[in-house]
């Protein structure tokens, strides 16, 4: 299971995802776009995703 938490990438801003990898990176890139206008891609997520596992 994966898991991104918005304030862990420096806002203000309480959005969790969790869930398989590929819908927690899906969810994630819709949230910061929607909601702080930013852009990330797929493999900049992706790259969040495996430092937080410490890969």
């Amino acid at each position: 299971m994966a898991i991104l938490k918005c304030g862990d990438y420096g806002f203000e801003c309480d959005y969790v995802s969790e869930g398989d990898m590929e819908q927690v990176i899906d969810d994630f890139r819709k949230h910061t776009d929607d909601e702080h206008g930013i852009d990330y891609s797929k493999e900049a997520v992706m790259q969040m995703l495996l430092r937080k596992q410490g890969i």
